[in-house]
Order: structure tokens, then sequence, then C-alpha cells
């Protein structure tokens, strides 16, 4: 309740950038020994500046590299009952430094096509220095993204809607839509009901009267930037754009210091 409110005032203070930047450093000295036994042991992974992958996950090096091979592998889970995933081009919405789509390849068939695709250049460069076989490139904050219409049959966005406002959201759901092919899939992840205890009050009552909450104290993309999403919310822009729900996943809190995210599948 204390580290809830003390965040809170944080924010409200402006200073919400100053305190994910002295957290980012102290998540570093936390994780240097563990993270210097990792480079010793895997010499040959590439692995992102430490910001990038701060910014775009945790500051460990083992969680970026397994803990994303184990996420690639729950991704295809959950897609296998909707798609075959042979000979179609895949996208990763807001890939960052490549932490899942890095492993595709490996698991899936090489026939496929591998796309990747963020708003962040230095995440982007990094990638295209570093990571072979997929193809990436630089969006921005806003649609359109660079390809034709009915361009993947398999698109996926993890925390991505997460850190978006109202706006972009309903902008972004007509862009998924518009490039995902004929009876497409897109899975994406969201803050759903288990986070409610991470609100305050005023906007957890906001949140249960079914309205999108958007903690607008950093820069919106940004980890700083942090977004709620009650599941109604979720449903309405999406079937507005034309996609059908196939299925709704909530979170739960897993222990004291996770909470996982609602998982929406949707197809077109």
């Amino acid at each position: 309740m204390i580290k809830k409110y003390l965040a809170y005032t944080l924010r409200k203070l402006g200073l919400a950038g100053v305190s994910d930047h002295l957290r980012y450093q102290l998540m570093r000295l936390i994780n240097q020994k563990e993270n210097n036994t990792f480079k010793k042991i895997n010499p040959l992974v590439s692995l992102p500046p430490d910001y990038l992958m701060y910014e775009s996950f945790q500051m460990n090096y083992h969680k970026y590299y397994a803990g994303g091979h184990e996420d690639a592998q729950w991704i295809i889970s959950l897609a296998k009952p909707y798609s075959k995933l042979l000979g179609i081009k895949i996208l990763d919405w807001g890939c960052g430094p490549a932490r899942i789509l890095r492993h595709f390849p490996s698991l899936l068939r090489a026939e496929n096509e591998y796309y990747g695709t963020d708003y962040n250049p230095a995440t982007i460069h990094w990638c295209q220095q570093n990571i072979s076989g997929i193809t990436f490139s630089l969006n921005n904050l806003y649609p359109p993204l660079p390809y034709p219409d009915q361009s993947f049959s398999f698109i996926y966005g993890v925390s991505v809607l997460t850190h978006l406002s109202k706006e972009g959201q309903k902008l972004w759901s007509d862009e998924l839509y518009r490039i995902t092919t004929h009876d497409g899939i897109v899975i994406l992840t969201t803050h759903g009901d288990a986070f409610i205890e991470k609100l305050t009050p005023q906007e957890a009552m906001t949140y249960q009267n079914q309205d999108l909450i958007s903690r607008r104290y950093g820069k919106e993309g940004h980890r700083t930037y942090g977004t709620f999403h009650p599941p109604s919310f979720i449903r309405n822009i999406f079937e507005a754009a034309g996609f059908k729900i196939t299925q709704h996943i909530q979170g739960s809190k897993i222990n004291e210091n996770y909470i996982s995210q609602d998982v929406w599948i949707l197809r077109k």
C-alpha cells in the first residue's frame, strides 16, 4: 500500500522519469553479478544495451534470453489451436529488443517470414544489427505501419496496449485489423481486473465504471506511461474494428511481486 501511494506521489510531482531512472540503476546493481555470470557462460548471445533491455522488460540477462524463449513457446501454444503457423508472415508488434521474436525462427518452421516493428529507433537499429533472419521496421507512435493491407496471418503484441492512450488504442485496433489477413489471428496482452489493487481508489472507481485508466505521467509508449483496461473496453474497440473475440484469458496475482496480464485472442 505504501509503495503504491509513493509511486503515485512521485508521478503527481512529475518525478516518474527520475524515479524510473533510479530504479534502473538499482536493478543494474542488483543483477550485476548474475548478469556477469550469464555473459561468461553465454559469450555468443547478443544482448541489447542495458537500458534498452530494462525499458522493454527487466534488467536480468537470463530473464531476457531464457525468459524470452519461454514466452515465445507460450505465445506459439496460444496460437496453435487457431493457426497452422506454417508458410505465413508473423509480426511482433512492439517487438522491443526482440526478447521474444528472436526465438521464433528456431521454434517454428523456416518457411515462415518473421517481422518486428517498434517505435524506438535505438531498439530497431540494435535489432537490425544483431538479430538475423527477421525483418525489422521502425514505426511512429501512431499508425500507419509500413505494410500493405492483409500482410500478416499472425500478429502478437505483448504489453503494448499497456502503454498507449485511449486515442492510440482505437487507432491501433483499426490498423491491426487492416494488416491482418482474412481469418488471421492477433494475440494481445493488457492490464485487466487483476491489476485493480495497483490503482488508487479514484482510479479504481473509474475502472469499475468500465473506463480506461491512463497514467499520463511519462511519454506515451514508454514504460512510465501505464494503462489499465476494463475487459469491456477491449471488447468494444476491437469488435468495432471488425475483430471477433475468440478467447479472453484473465490475468491473476501469481505472488506478491507478479501479476499476470490478460490475454486476448482475436480473429479477423
